[in-house]
């Protein structure tokens, strides 16, 4: 896997792990169990969900541990007239004529749709410890590449009400 996440982020999986081994998982167990007592379990859609539920709540375990074990941790830490990690920074790109801002954020915390790109994301790197009026060139990939000039940068700090990504 190999993703760049901080401290924050591993901390904030350790809680998740923690909470789903602690809580879900023995909800989980005692779903199961009493649906398994309502009968034949071949016809049981309530013991077959139950199954499922708990299923899942091992899985999500068992990549949150993986995702730890071969994470990349990063410093959230830059210089305070650049972009960086958690930065909120808007940007215009004279091609279309457009302003646009993005929270730059982990992957594990991406979310294109809220305005939160990664900084493995072509944006992303090309933002990443520009300043304030750099022109930077995106290269989306062999063929395709265009500017963005960054207008502002916010610095804000990780309030840590950014989710996981969920897989």
């Amino acid at each position: 896997m190999y993703d760049k996440i901080t401290e924050k982020d591993v901390k904030r999986m350790e809680e998740e792990i923690e909470y789903r081994k602690l809580v879900i998982r023995k909800e989980a167990i005692q779903d199961v169990q009493e649906a398994r007592a309502h009968g034949d379990l071949s016809e049981n859609f309530e013991y077959k969900a139950a199954k499922q539920y708990k299923n899942q709540n091992e899985s999500r375990i068992r990549y949150l541990e993986r995702m730890i074990k071969t994470a990349n941790i990063i410093s959230e830490t830059s210089e305070e007239d650049e972009v960086g990690l958690n930065d909120v920074v808007s940007i215009n790109i004279p091609e279309f004529e457009e302003e646009e801002t993005y929270k730059i954020v982990t992957t594990v915390r991406a979310n294109s749709l809220k305005g939160k790109i990664s900084i493995d994301s072509p944006l992303g790197k090309a933002l990443l410890h520009h300043k304030v009026n750099d022109i930077v060139r995106v290269k989306v990939n062999d063929t395709y590449e265009y500017d963005v000039v960054i207008r502002k940068i916010d610095k804000a700090q990780d309030d840590g009400t950014d989710e996981l990504r969920k897989y």
